[in-house]
């Protein structure tokens, strides 16, 4: 990686470049709009984003273009707005979907960032922790290309964006670049070029004539690249080690670095320059994605991005699908039960439960398949698998498990339809089973089944056999 100078103008667009995401430094002072998963609106008040002396009381005409300037973020983070009218003028409220994350939101005035939103899991960090302990960061959380989110850098555990960094250079290390490294060794037999001072001084004296101290070149991978995931992996490791001692996930992290460091042990850490990464995350055909990718995530650690330890206030823009994640869990839980009871799962996301639909009217052809989460086939019987992330259940306790309101019930009845429209095109088994996995808390999912109610069955009838139909909870998270 060639090193070249470039002025302080240069390396702040450098930055914005290299690491593909807008990063200009946020104002200070600004509100963060907290929010939860699937949660109550959030009211944003205008006083933030439209400076006093030039506007009426309330958002008057600035509201749409608030809303169409901030819309491709508010979409992002799966934020509805929403005009509310009453007795104290408009309220704009933005309805929470399914994502956590974070990102920020411009003025209609001056265009620039005055705030951000923040949306957190209903079930709680420990709990996504775990889960992505359990799962890989492959299914989360990922950047987006928006500015820094003032505010948001302290709002989130330091391996929230710590762990996506910490996947990137792991893929990095994979497909590390060849190079030559110049190396000394005493060796029996003659290689490069031979230390004959050195030879004479030591080895003659001592009476070891056949011992040759040899310098050569050796085809190794490259050192400075290796120097620079090495700086970065202790960088990280000194940030989650000093803001997440306690926290599981933290230290689970810290020993996923430690196994890394040890296969870059060889070399020293060197800090990268600004000119190294621009290089390697260039739009260049011969740059391989995960070279570009590390080098960018890099890039991030170095200039203090909010990453591992929330240091800096400010944090780049996120998002986290709950939803996609919680159906990764269950996924986890399928294969790992499918082991122990001899069964082969196939995956919806993987293309292999689709079932086409045979429409005779082309206005239904956007309807062409079913897509189980999961199918698993056994010896005796086949199941049906969906993943359901419904918050609300999050609200409940163990003793309102089977007490549930009529808007739930009403969602817990479509879940039914839409598992017994998979089981009937399922391949043909004794026993079909229809399983719905939840989303609870632990502490209720240990209440459930301390009392043999964390999943209920119900036995339906069809021709010679017949469907089990299974409404199973299971913790967003285990125990650590």
């Amino acid at each position: 990686m060639a090193i070249r100078s470039r002025s302080a103008a240069g390396a702040r667009r450098f930055r914005r470049r290299a690491t593909g995401i807008d990063l200009p430094p946020a104002p200070a002072a600004q509100p963060l709009q907290h929010g939860v998963d699937n949660g109550p609106p959030i009211v944003v008040r205008p006083h933030a984003f439209i400076p006093t002396a030039t506007r009426d009381p309330g958002w008057g005409a600035y509201l749409d273009p608030f809303v169409t300037m901030n819309l491709p973020a508010l979409r992002a983070l799966h934020l509805m707005p929403r005009l509310v009218t009453g007795r104290e003028g408009a309220r704009l409220e933005l309805i929470p979907g399914l994502r956590a994350g974070a990102v920020p939101l411009r003025s209609p005035v001056t265009g620039k960032v005055a705030g951000g939103v923040i949306i957190t899991p209903r079930f709680g960090w420990p709990g996504v922790g775990q889960v992505l302990r359990a799962t890989g960061w492959g299914s989360g959380p990922e950047f987006l290309p928006f500015s820094l989110v003032p505010g948001s850098g302290r709002e989130v555990p330091p391996w929230v964006l710590a762990g996506p960094v910490l996947k990137r250079l792991g893929e990095l290390m994979q497909e590390l670049r060849p190079g030559y490294r110049e190396r000394e060794a005493v060796r029996t037999q003659p290689r490069g070029q031979i230390q004959w001072q050195r030879y004479v001084s030591r080895q003659m004296p001592a009476g070891q004539w056949h011992q040759l101290p040899c310098r050569y070149s050796e085809l190794d991978h490259d050192i400075r690249l290796k120097q620079v995931i090495r700086w970065t992996l202790e960088h990280l490791r000194s940030d989650l080690t000093r803001t997440g001692a306690n926290d599981a996930t933290s230290l689970w992290m810290i020993e996923r670095i430690v196994r890394l460091i040890e296969q870059v042990a060889d070399v020293t850490p060197r800090r990268p320059t600004h000119a190294e990464i621009e290089r390697g995350t260039a739009n260049d055909n011969f740059v391989s994605a995960a070279l570009r990718e590390g080098l960018r995530a890099i890039g991030w650690v170095v200039d203090e991005r909010g990453l591992g330890g929330g240091q800096a206030s400010d944090g780049l823009a996120w998002t986290l699908s709950l939803e996609t994640l919680w159906e990764r869990y269950v996924e986890h839980l399928v294969r790992d039960e499918a082991v122990r009871t001899g069964g082969r799962v196939r995956v919806g996301r993987l293309g292999e439960t689709t079932v086409p639909l045979a429409w005779n009217a082309s206005s239904h052809r956007s309807l062409g398949h079913l897509v189980p989460d999961f199918v698993v086939q056994r010896a005796d019987n086949v199941e049906i698998i969906d993943a359901k992330y419904k918050a609300h259940f999050s609200d409940l306790d163990g003793t309102r498990w089977t007490q549930f309101a009529d808007e739930v019930k009403a969602s817990m009845r479509a879940d039914i339809h839409q598992v017994l429209a998979y089981a009937a095109v399922a391949p043909r088994a004794r026993v079909t089973r229809a399983t719905l996995f939840y989303p609870v808390r632990l502490e209720m999912f240990d209440a459930l089944t301390l009392r043999g109610q964390d999943r209920v069955v119900a036995m339906i009838p069809v021709g010679i056999g017949e469907v089990r139909l299974e409404m199973r909870a299971a913790p967003f998270g285990v125990g650590s």
